[in-house]
């Protein structure tokens, strides 16, 4: 407004001078000295004209600002900000000190150091910023900036930084009283010492220490102008639950000085949320133990019950190294949620072993021992009975006197059919009296005595046909059926071996997934579920 008026009166002198100029251009006068004087006369008057429109925008410009500037301008003659505010220099400064926590920033659990964004309301009593609002237009608050105004030097005792981060330079608001508030805000980086034990389920509590860096409490009294954090334009965390926040004043006694040195703690309670590590860390954990008890089902002859398992094996190695990063790279404790894992990675490590041994069992040739009567009796007799009821291989007493002979099943059409060696003899005998002369002679037939060298070919000595000769073919018969007999007996022998053997591998197998299935349970249980809910309950009783 000041520049507009100044320029029409400006526009308008200048046009009066230009036409009176012009118009001399006319008159002739007859001295060349009067022109030169009507010239000078005339600048004279414009110039006066000029300084005197200056003065009436000037005047206009002091009027409309003139409360507001001429209480700044008396508050601030002879105003000096590095001196302490106070008529009486015994008397100390009393600092209000109030927290408006906005956001929790980030908690670095490596470094230790906890990223908040606050507004560090503080007020105090300034002796020299008081007015009476009747004389200034009734202003009752004026705003002005902070650095031309006496500061407290309230710093973060705990900070991380290096102390060359400030405050924002916003603006002080006065009141008539003298009383000043400045809540510049600000994001402090604290020193927090964290806890992973119980990782992901775990509570952190983090503390702030605010007061003077070089007042005592004789000369800067800090108070906590609230009961409690101010959470009223908080923005909650994706990651960290405020559980509670507390303001408390405290007075400490440094070594080095006598004098008091209060300060205002804020303690801040945060808890973390799971189920981000639920869902990218525990749960493909726990899927990868249910493929460990997979081992257990597949049938050894399927020739993958190793595969499977190294497979396994090395899915989670792989997948450890991939959580790595997500883990606290802290050595102060081990996390439960590393420790749920080592535990699980050795579940895996020890089926694979098992593994081994059961296929081990599993492909045993007749050519080994035969199965131990302690783990036949314990395994195959009492477990195997008990709890799994898989069919026994039947043990045969040795045949000792060969009194029944077994054939193949192949023989008549896959028929069975058994012939006792007395009935066969009897038969002889009856068909050849004279048999029972050369039985003596010829061997007992039924002496039961094992025969293990080859059958010899009949050799019927051609020359003494008669009842000698159809002796011998009887008893090259007898011989005959004694071979197979015992070839029969020796291939029920390996056979039973080879069964028990897989019978004990089977019923081991089934034993180690029952045992692997429990303590992936309790493990489980324990580190996701028992764990977590005990601590949580025992810090809230």
């Amino acid at each position: 407004m000041f520049l507009l008026n100044f320029g029409v009166k400006f526009c308008g002198c200048f046009l009066q001078v230009f036409f009176v100029l012009k118009n001399l251009d006319y008159v002739r006068f007859s001295r060349k000295k009067s022109r030169k004087m009507y010239v000078f006369m005339l600048f004279g008057i414009f110039v006066k004209y000029c300084i005197a429109s200056l003065e009436t925008g000037q005047e206009s410009a002091v009027r409309e600002y003139s409360d507001e500037k001429r209480l700044v301008d008396k508050l601030m003659s002879g105003y000096d900000n590095s001196v302490r505010p106070v008529k009486n220099a015994s008397d100390p400064i009393v600092i209000r000190l109030g927290i408006t926590l906005t956001q929790i920033f980030d908690l670095d659990e490596k470094n230790q150091v906890l990223t908040t964004v606050v507004w560090l309301d503080q007020e105090w009593m300034d002796d020299y910023l008081g007015w009476i609002p009747e004389e200034y237009g009734n202003l009752t608050k004026i705003r002005i900036p902070c650095e031309k105004i006496w500061l407290p030097d309230i710093v973060l005792y705990n900070n991380a930084d290096d102390y060359t981060r400030g405050y924002m330079n916003s603006r002080a608001m006065l009141e008539p009283t003298g009383n000043v508030f400045w809540p510049p805000p600000t994001k402090l980086r604290s020193t927090c010492p964290v806890d992973v034990t119980y990782f992901p389920f775990d509570d952190q509590t983090c503390t702030m220490k605010f007061g003077s860096w070089i007042y005592d409490g004789l000369q800067v009294d800090l108070m906590n102008r609230t009961s409690e954090v101010d959470l009223s334009n908080y923005v909650p965390n994706g990651e960290w639950e405020l559980l509670d926040a507390q303001i408390v004043r405290n007075v400490v006694y440094y070594s080095c000085c006598r004098e008091p040195f209060p300060d205002v703690t804020v303690t801040l309670v945060i808890r973390r949320k799971t189920l981000y590590y639920m869902y990218n860390v525990v749960m493909p954990c726990m899927m990868m133990s249910v493929l460990t008890l997979l081992v257990f089902c597949l049938p050894p002859d399927s020739g993958e019950k190793i595969a499977l398992g190294v497979t396994v094996l090395l899915a989670f190695s792989v997948f450890m190294l991939a959580i790595a990063e997500k883990m606290p790279e802290t050595s102060e404790s081990i996390p439960l949620l590393g420790i749920y894992l080592t535990v699980v990675m050795a579940i895996t490590s020890i089926s694979v072993v098992v593994t081994v041994v059961v296929l081990n069992f599993h492909f045993r040739g007749p050519s080994r021992k035969e199965v131990p009567s302690y783990l036949r009796d314990l395994v195959l007799q009492r477990v195997n009975t008990s709890c799994f009821c898989f069919r026994s291989p039947k043990r045969k007493k040795p045949c000792t006197t060969y009194d029944t002979v077994h054939l193949p099943a192949s023989f008549k059409g896959g028929e069975s059919f058994r012939m006792t060696v007395d009935s066969l003899h009897e038969e002889l005998k009856e068909m050849n009296p004279d048999l029972s002369c050369n039985e003596s002679s010829s061997g007992d037939l039924t002496s039961g005595k094992r025969r293990s060298h080859p059958i010899p070919t009949s050799k019927v000595n051609g020359s003494s046909p008669g009842p000698q000769c159809a002796t011998k073919i009887q008893e090259e018969i007898l011989r005959t059926l004694r071979y197979i007999l015992q070839r029969q007996e020796q291939e029920d022998h390996r056979v039973r071996v080879v069964n028990e053997w897989r019978q004990m591998a089977l019923v081991i197998d089934r034993i180690l997934f029952w045992i692997f299935f429990v303590v992936t349970v309790v493990s489980s249980l324990s580190f996701l579920v028992i764990v977590p809910l005990h601590r949580r309950g025992l810090q809230f009783t």
